[in-house]
Order: C-alpha cells, then structure tokens, then sequence
C-alpha cells in the first residue's frame, strides 16, 4: 500500500501549514499597524456646566454618565487599544452631541430628555455597567429617580 502523499505537495492542508506563520505574521502586523490610527477619545477643556439643583444630582451624574457625555472622560488602558478604541470613541462622540455637561448651553438643552432616558432604562446602557470599573454607574431604582428628578430640576435652572 502507497504512502500519502506529503502534506507540502499542494493539497489543502499542506497550504495551511506552510502559511500559516505568515498567516499570524500577518494578523499581528495588521494589529500592530492599526494601532497607529489616532481615532482615541480626547478631552476638551470644561466650557460651563450646568447650574446644579444639587450636589448629589452632580455626583449621580458623574458616576452614571459623565464617562460618555462630558469632557471628563475617564479613560482606561484597554479604551486605547484599537479596535476597541474606535468603538469607545465613536461612542463618546456620540454620547457628547446628544448631551454634554462640560458644554452647557443657554436653558440647559437636554437635560430635561436625560431624565426621560435614565427613567425608560436607556441610560446608562447596559452593556456599560457590565465591567467592574464602570460599576458606579449602576444605579438603582431610588438613583435612578433622583438622577431623573434631578436633572429636570437643574435644567430649570440653566446654565452657570
């Protein structure tokens, strides 16, 4: 009976094997080049910040969204690794033009909605609360409420 023949003489597996290094090569040098892409989050000065009902309706805010709508996100080692740090920023961009804090505008515009968010559960996102550093954003029913009533209080009151 016939030996089979070697693995490099062309069959699918034996492709496979031989390119397989390169193949890695590849992926760690398309890993390493995309992390010169300078697509990471940035931090603008604070312009003005609304003028606060409350002390702790700025501290529920800073624990439950400030990360995505302000210019005081904190930033942590893994957010600025690509890809992972295109999906963050993009999120944050979108995050600060739907609402900032750090760029209150006349009437504080949007703030009223964020309590409409916060009370239908839509913010903070869920998937946002999974990780142990974003725990304090997990806010319970009673935070929840506060946040909320907060918010539409301070939107009264405009901005600083």
């Amino acid at each position: 009976m016939a030996d089979p023949p070697p693995a490099s003489t062309g069959t699918r597996r034996g492709r496979l094997v031989r390119r397989g290094p390169w193949l890695v090569l590849g992926l760690v040098a398309l890993f390493l080049l995309i992390q010169l892409v300078p697509y990471r989050v940035r931090n603008h000065p604070v312009g003005a910040e609304p003028n606060w009902d409350s002390p702790r309706t700025r501290e529920l805010a800073v624990a439950a969204c400030f990360d995505c709508h302000s210019n005081q996100t904190r930033r942590y080692w893994y957010e600025q690794i690509a890809p992972i740090s295109w999906w963050i920023t993009n999120h944050v961009d979108n995050g600060r033009a739907a609402l900032n804090f750090s760029e209150c505008r006349s009437g504080g515009e949007g703030l009223g909605e964020a309590g409409e968010t916060i009370n239908e559960r839509s913010m903070p996102p869920r998937y946002y609360t999974w990780l142990r550093l974003h725990s304090g954003a997990r806010l319970d029913a009673t935070e929840r409420r506060e946040l909320a009533d907060g918010l539409a209080a301070t939107a009264r009151r405009g901005c600083r």
